[in-house]
């Protein structure tokens, strides 16, 4: 740089002033280009790994999103892997849960495409695929708590995303010939020996229902993705004195839904479905890939949403002494108040950042 200065002065004549300005200029021309090239190679990056594979090279439709193996090799598609982090360079740590309200814009990535009759396999909203993943086997660590105590089977969240009924016409048709549609049990009369000798007894006989309900009688109704309203998360803040940064880990995940018993009723329970563990649902949500409204050749991984908190969620419960009762147990009807609280909250977890630094 200095030679750069001297060989102005020489060969211009030019004064220190006019040196000055053309080193500005000449800086910001360096981060222009910097920008520039970065843009280029991010905007390449985006293209060759997470467009449409194969979009427009297919001879026929069903090509669209195949890759070569050379592609496949080459993408190494894997989530981006937590760091160790020490428990004695944890300074500061504080457990929060939140809600996503999905009614806000900035949410829709999460909760669209609702509709899949028509659309495409890799379009899927964040619901569908976690419910997919656990069908698979995909993940596993499903709890019915926050605090993944208590675990849940497939069987036990099946019974919770579907529910088997009969219609108002089927009841009625089955209060005509009530004994013909349930199992009972009868006497059965039997007989043993001959003569004097012969003994009568009567012993317990299930019968089986004799009809069924016809299937035109019988409602079968699932969940969808359309029916989930909130999400709830759980997550750490957290000040890592080696980076001395604060950071956030999200540890669970989980949709609140109408009770699949009640979601047809003017007044619905609104329930926690089940909450996965997060570290274990990170590759499934990675291999998922969410709509970016910007630019369609470079969508973006449901785990990139997630982790770098690409959404608005509210506070609604930190841990405390009180056994980490919620907002609205100690405010109580009155929802500004509340989300001033939140706020309050929130603000803390960020003021312990900024006191750690003296100016």
């Amino acid at each position: 740089m200095l030679n750069f200065i001297v060989f102005f002065v020489y060969v211009g004549k030019i004064t220190i002033k006019h040196v000055i300005l053309r080193l500005i200029c000449f800086n910001d021309m360096m981060m222009n280009a910097k920008k520039i090239l970065v843009a280029i190679v991010w905007v390449f990056g985006g293209f060759v790994s997470n467009a449409q594979s194969n979009l427009l090279n297919a001879k026929t439709a069903d090509q669209i999103g195949q890759k070569s193996p050379a592609q496949l090799i080459s993408d190494n598609d894997k989530p981006l892997s937590y760091g160790y982090v020490d428990d004695r360079d944890v300074l500061m740590g504080k457990t929060v849960w939140e809600i996503i309200d999905l009614n806000e814009k900035i949410n829709f990535p999460l909760y669209f495409p609702v509709d899949t009759a028509n659309i495409g396999a890799d379009r899927r909203s964040l619901y569908d695929v976690l419910t997919k993943a656990m069908r698979d086997g995909k993940i596993t660590e499903v709890y019915s708590d926050s605090y993944f105590n208590t675990k849940k089977t497939l069987k036990d969240i099946q019974g919770s995303l579907s529910r088997v009924d009969t219609t108002d016409a089927g009841r009625e048709l089955i209060n005509q010939y009530p004994d013909d549609y349930k199992t009972r049990v009868i006497k059965k009369k039997v007989v043993t020996g001959t003569g004097k000798k012969k003994v009568v007894t009567y012993v317990d006989q299930t019968v089986g229902p004799t009809r069924t309900v016809p299937a035109e009688y019988i409602l079968k109704q699932d969940l969808t993705a359309a029916d989930v309203t909130q999400y709830k998360i759980k997550g750490y803040w957290y000040f890592d004195k080696r980076q001395s940064e604060l950071k956030y880990r999200l540890l669970g995940i989980c949709p609140v839904t109408p009770d699949v018993y009640t979601m047809n009723s003017d007044e619905k329970d609104y329930i926690e479905l089940f909450w996965v563990f997060f570290p274990d649902a990170r590759v499934a949500l990675h291999e998922a890939k969410a709509f970016n409204d910007t630019n369609s050749a470079v969508p973006i991984s449901f785990d990139q949403i997630l982790n770098s908190r690409r959404f608005n969620a509210v506070i609604y419960k930190e841990e405390n002494m009180y056994g980490d009762r919620e907002i609205k147990q100690y405010i109580k009807d009155d929802a500004q108040s509340q989300l001033f609280e939140s706020e309050r909250v929130k603000e803390k977890i960020r003021n312990f950042e900024q006191d750690m630094w003296n100016y």
